[in-house]
């Protein structure tokens, strides 16, 4: 395997949150703080784009290109990780044009990045095309791919150097690609690691399965359901009051996506966990800025 290029600070914080233990009753409950990763407004991804970008490095490339949704901090993240890196950046994003530029998308064009606007097409038939035009490096929707993988068990191996006890603690994270799941669960093992599906895929377990294959069985994966709500980028109650009762307890922010949802399920109890988590902070916070709706 390439080795990863420097693109963050690690080891990321892992913060007491005591206060939102209590009114969840258990006896330890932590923030690993990966939205503090140092690059491009931080988040998860970084750790991804350290093998993905060192991939596009050592082939040659002077261009990459990936995918996602318009607030996208996948795409945030590879536009920041190419500048630093001094490749071209091109972002392919669902739908039609965005007029108002806000939120990740605002942090893309000052990134740099060519913004192409999939319109009704999907996006994986754009990208193949606007890659083989402009032979850019592909990385991958949500940065996820085997490689990546080890941005994540690097992130497994740091809990074990931070949290006392590891293996009497579950690690509670969103699903959206998988790659932040399937990395821990090849770290720490499946029982450890509960994962809060977003709805970023039809089929959340068969994704992180996917990237798995012999190692651990699918039904071996524990993977929570309940709060996709209407679908992926849609905002529901649960994910509302989960954003306010942590700014206000904790005063961390999460974001309406992926942590919001994954801290919906952690407070509706909605999966059998034991008196010790680690809550995984994936970022997102700049995303938070482009749902208007919020305010509502």
């Amino acid at each position: 395997m390439t080795s990863p290029v420097s693109l963050g600070t690690w080891p990321t914080p892992l913060e007491a949150a005591p206060r939102l233990a209590a009114r969840l009753g258990l006896a330890d409950l932590w923030f690993k703080r990966d939205d503090l990763g140092g690059l491009g407004g931080g988040g998860n991804k970084i750790r991804k784009l350290r093998y993905t970008c060192a991939e596009a490095l050592a082939a040659g490339a002077s261009m990459v290109i990936t995918s996602g949704a318009p607030q996208s901090n996948h795409a945030r993240l590879t536009a920041a990780a190419a500048g630093r890196l001094g490749l071209a950046c091109v972002l392919v994003l669902a739908g039609p044009p965005v007029r108002d530029r806000r939120g990740n998308l605002l942090l893309d064009e000052l990134a740099g990045a060519e913004i192409v606007w999939s319109g009704d097409r999907p996006l994986a038939e754009v990208v193949a095309v606007e890659a083989e035009r402009r032979s850019a490096y592909v990385i991958p929707f949500g940065g996820t791919s085997p490689t990546s993988l080890a941005g994540y068990m690097d992130c497994g191996r740091e809990l074990r150097a931070q949290v006392p006890d590891i293996d009497g603690v579950e690690v509670v994270v969103a699903v959206g690609s998988g790659g932040m799941m399937a990395g821990l669960v090849r770290e720490l093992g499946a029982e450890r690691v509960v994962g809060v599906d977003t709805g970023a895929l039809p089929d959340a377990r068969a994704a992180v399965a996917g990237l798995l294959v012999g190692q651990v069985e699918p039904a071996a994966l524990r993977i929570d359901g309940s709060q996709v709500g209407a679908g992926y980028g849609t905002l529901t109650d649960a994910v509302r009051a989960a954003l306010r009762t942590t700014a206000r307890e904790e005063g961390v922010f999460l974001d309406p996506t992926y942590t919001g949802r994954a801290m919906a399920a952690l407070l509706a109890g909605s999966f059998p966990h034991g008196d010790r988590v680690v809550f995984l902070h994936s970022g997102g916070l700049p995303g938070l800025f482009g749902h208007p709706e919020l305010s509502a």
